[in-house]
């Protein structure tokens, strides 16, 4: 200890460790909140009753959303599924998460005969059409990007795909083009 200094003893210290844990316990408080607002805001409270129609996304099978009916709930995060007959052979008790709500109709099932699925195990889907054309500027380049109408089985959607892709794995949308000899991107930056 140096001269002059005052050492702190009796009261005074435990006067000044108290504030210290009161300041200590207000921030773990603070931080507790934090975290269950956080996770309150994640959390699904997913229940089903037997007989609802359940969606059913199994990671093997990218794109490929199953339904099944629920027949009976095992414990509070289980439920066991009734799959159509060519399914026999999967295993029909699932998790909570990996089930979400139905809430199309049942005609809406897409039969498995329909579904064309490649090596990696993922959902075949066909271009349709050519629907637009726009250039995407990043920082140093363009980017030329096509409007595609897919055809799922389970009806069609639309999405902006790289054009030099596209002319790679399907080149027969391109044919139009090439007979014109047009570039329709020229000049269209947006």
């Amino acid at each position: 200890m140096e001269p002059g200094e005052k050492k702190i003893t009796g009261p005074e210290i435990i006067e000044i460790t108290a504030d210290k844990v009161d300041i200590a316990k207000e921030a773990l408080r603070v931080a507790r909140e934090r975290q269950k607002t956080y996770a309150d805001k994640k959390r699904r409270s997913d229940e089903f009753e037997v007989g609802d129609m359940v969606m059913l996304k199994v990671s093997p099978w990218k794109g490929v959303i199953r339904f099944g009916k629920v027949l009976k709930r095992i414990k509070d995060v289980a439920y066991q599924l009734e799959f159509p007959p060519e399914l026999d052979g999967i295993h029909n008790t699932f998790h909570v998460s990996y089930l979400r709500k139905c809430l199309a109709e049942e005609s809406s099932v897409i039969p498995i005969e329909d579904v064309r699925i490649d090596p990696r195990k993922r959902m075949i889907e066909e271009p349709i059409a050519i629907l637009g054309r726009k250039q995407k500027k990043l920082r140093r380049k363009m980017i030329d990007l096509v409007l595609i109408k897919w055809k799922h089985n389970h009806g069609e959607s639309l999405t902006w795909e790289t054009e030099s892709v596209m002319k790679e794995k399907y080149p027969e949308l391109f044919l139009s083009d090439e007979i014109l000899g047009q570039n329709p991107l020229k000049g269209e930056v947006r």
